[in-house]
């Protein structure tokens, strides 16, 4: 069965989530397209929370947001109980998010990253399997805090 990745996009980032489906898609992965296909001026957020509701509800397994930066549509979707949305604008990021973190949201700025380096470091965060043991701890006790209200 192949992982579900849900994909969510603002108007700047039209051609970004383009090139990035056809790059998933190419490598055997099921996209499911939650974000704007039209450059008419929208709110990011809309799309980090359906990126974020749709990795939660089970109904992707994982979740890509992109932006201009890749800042405000990662701060939606971490408004969804559940998730955990990580900023990468390099590599060593994405993959120390998963390894260490859990991290179940990709973020990055099609404004401040091009297409070949969002597609390593794509490939770079879904290659890489969460270490568990003693960062299991800690991210607990990150969602801890979640259930706690903030």
């Amino acid at each position: 069965m192949a992982v579900k990745i849900a994909i969510g996009n603002d108007h700047s980032a039209v051609e970004m989530k383009n090139e990035i489906m056809e790059h998933l898609k190419a490598k055997g992965y099921e996209v499911i397209n939650l974000g704007t296909d039209s450059h008419e001026s929208c709110d990011y957020p809309v799309y980090g929370e359906k990126v974020g509701r749709a990795v939660v509800s089970g109904e992707a397994d994982l979740g890509i947001a992109i932006c201009g930066t890749g800042l405000g549509i990662s701060l939606a979707a971490n408004k969804v109980k559940g998730v955990r949305a990580c900023v990468c604008s390099e590599p060593y990021t994405a993959r120390m998010s998963r390894l260490h973190n859990n991290a179940n949201v990709l973020a990055f700025g099609a404004r401040v990253i091009g297409p070949e380096l969002a597609k390593m470091i794509v490939d770079v965060w879904l290659e890489t399997e969460f270490e568990g043991e003693r960062h299991q701890r800690r991210v607990n006790m990150i969602m801890d805090i979640e259930k706690r209200g903030g």
